[in-house]
């Protein structure tokens, strides 16, 4: 799958389901802690500098963030979770967006999850995957921030994330720097098995 990044516009910032935009396309959800570099992996993957807010707040996407992908899929980005700073009736506010949206989408036809590679998956991270299980979501794990650790250590830093998620065999792992598009291609790949 090829994307042209000069054809990625933003459809709409959504908080509740009429508001989610109806392009017939599948769709694609980024989930993740608030900072383990959602808004970078997005642009890194669409070629765009800074089409998805990078923010040195993490918690700062408060909304469902739906971007048309060179007319081929939708990636939708969500709301970090497991963010102190924000209030816990917020956090549940959020919680209930996002759960809502995962279990009642059609078009929705992968989950992204992504974990920082540097450490093992938070309890937010594995009630996350667990809860993707729970409703049969498929599931690709991005383990990101793969340029802050040794090459050498890679595969034994993934091999404790599969571990501690206890993941699905057929959920695709794979690390991730946004300092490199080197990997998109695969991640594709991986996506598109699921358009199908």
């Amino acid at each position: 799958m090829n994307i042209n990044p000069n054809n990625v516009e933003i459809l709409i910032s959504a908080v509740k389901p009429e508001q989610y935009p109806d392009t017939g396309l599948p769709e694609v959800a980024l989930a993740g802690r608030s900072n383990v570099g959602k808004s970078s992996f997005i642009n890194t993957m669409i070629g765009r500098k800074s089409m998805a807010r990078i923010s040195s707040k993490p918690g700062k996407t408060q909304t469902l963030n739906f971007f048309k992908i060179d007319d081929q899929l939708v990636f939708v980005d969500v709301p970090g979770y497991g963010y102190a700073k924000v209030s816990k009736t917020e956090r549940e506010r959020w919680g209930k967006m996002i759960e809502t949206y995962i279990t009642t989408r059609e078009s929705l036809a992968v989950v992204i999850q992504l974990v920082d590679i540097r450490h093992n998956p938070s309890e937010d991270d594995r009630l996350m995957y667990d809860f993707l299980k729970h409703y049969d979501i498929p599931t690709i794990v991005i383990a990101t921030k793969e340029d802050k650790i040794p090459k050498g250590k890679v595969q034994k830093h993934l091999k404790v994330i599969k571990q501690d998620l206890d993941m699905d065999p057929d959920d695709t792992l794979i690390s991730y720097s946004s300092l490199s598009n080197a990997k998109n291609d695969l991640i594709l790949n991986a996506i598109e098995k699921y358009l199908k």
